[in-house]
């Protein structure tokens, strides 16, 4: 199903200002908000995340410009995320200030466990890489518990206590007019938690960025520009669960023999004028690193495509290849023997008494030319 058109889910004008945009968000975020829906909380959680995933494009201006230049497609390798649940958007950092500005913390009662933050990494491969696939084991720079503290924040020896503004709840209830609104609680920030006594490694956070190995299964035929997902391997999540997900961004480098077309590889294969006109066969390269012998008919013409069948990319569901496309180049050589040139002034002379049908169409057509009043 076609998706909607993100200014359309706001309600602005494709030139809206930001302020414009920041607006409509907020009244269509106070209005289907589900702790506002109580009776209709399924739906407003659907309306909540349309609304919430058309702002994270339309409210960045770099992801703005690049969904009004390309549309949905052109949002592929900006960070963008589709929001599966309402942890989703209230986990983002996008729409934390936003929303407690608005006097909403999470959706339902008590804490909400927010999920990690997605990690984002460009993975370059060769092309026989990504016809054949390969599994590569990259790193990462995330957040992972402190060493020091065990994840607590907390000095050694010591160990956080309960947040006795909000009871360890996060989350403080106030009234505005006919509705109970929870805000995160000042004194904890949301955690539940106060520390006395910081841990000097992390500095209260209970976390800090280290390299992690992961290791990365690329099927074959996988093509430039696509995002593989890898489940649970991005950053931790509230209570140091729920972690969110590794986005890859493939990239393809360009190879020295061969462009490839959907699941097909071309390659440009040069011949010699006498292997054209006489045919014979012709060693070139394939993708799997090894060569194989093409035949070249008789009366090969420069430029013209020929196949080799079922030796192109193996397709992504497994039923089979592509074919590769061997485009033939008559080379002429620029040095010539003294043997070759006399040679070649035989033919000359043969050429001029047996003029091919193809010759004499084109200089029958010149004459015409010059001679037309």
């Amino acid at each position: 199903m076609a998706k909607r058109d993100y200014y359309e889910v706001l309600g602005v004008a494709r030139d809206a200002s930001p302020d414009e945009v920041r607006r409509a968000f907020k009244k269509l975020a106070l209005k289907h908000h589900p702790d506002r829906n109580p009776e209709g909380r399924k739906e407003a959680e659907e309306q909540f995340r349309q609304i919430a995933e058309a702002y994270e494009v339309v409210g960045d201006p770099e992801k703005r410009r690049r969904y009004d230049q390309f549309g949905h497609d052109g949002l592929q390798g900006t960070g963008f995320q589709h929001f599966r649940s309402m942890d989703d958007v209230f986990g983002s950092s996008l729409f934390a200030g936003i929303l407690e500005e608005m006097g909403f913390f999470g959706s339902g009662g008590g804490r909400r466990r927010r999920r990690g933050y997605d990690i984002e990494h460009d993975l370059n491969l060769t092309l026989r890489e990504a016809c054949f696939g390969v599994t590569r084991t990259i790193e990462v720079t995330r957040r992972e518990p402190c060493a020091a503290c065990g994840g607590t924040g907390a000095r050694h020896g010591t160990a956080p206590r309960r947040c006795p503004t909000c009871r360890g709840v996060g989350q403080v209830e106030r009234v505005q007019g006919f509705f109970a609104v929870r805000t995160p609680c000042p004194s904890c920030r949301g955690s539940g938690q106060v520390i006395d006594k910081p841990c000097p490694e992390c500095s209260g956070a209970g976390r800090s960025a280290v390299r992690v190995p992961i290791p990365i299964r690329i099927p074959a035929g996988i093509e430039d520009g696509v995002r593989l997902r890898v489940p649970d391997q991005g950053e931790l999540g509230d209570d140091h669960q729920d972690r969110g997900n590794l986005y890859c961004y493939v990239h393809v480098q360009p190879d020295q023999f061969f462009v490839r077309r959907g699941d097909d590889l071309v390659c440009r294969v040069p011949i010699t004028y006498s292997q054209a006109v006489l045919g014979a066969d012709v060693a070139v390269p394939t993708i799997e690193g090894r060569t194989a012998m093409l035949r070249v008919p008789p009366g090969t013409q420069s430029g013209e495509s020929l196949v080799l069948p079922g030796l192109g990319v193996p397709r992504l569901n497994g039923r089979g290849r592509g074919d590769e496309l061997i485009v033939v180049a008559i080379e002429v050589p620029k040095k010539v023997s003294e043997r070759q040139k006399e040679l070649l002034r035989q033919l000359a002379e043969v050429e001029d008494r047996n003029v091919t049908p193809e010759r004499t169409s084109f200089f029958t057509k010149l004459r015409d030319f010059f001679t037309e009043e």
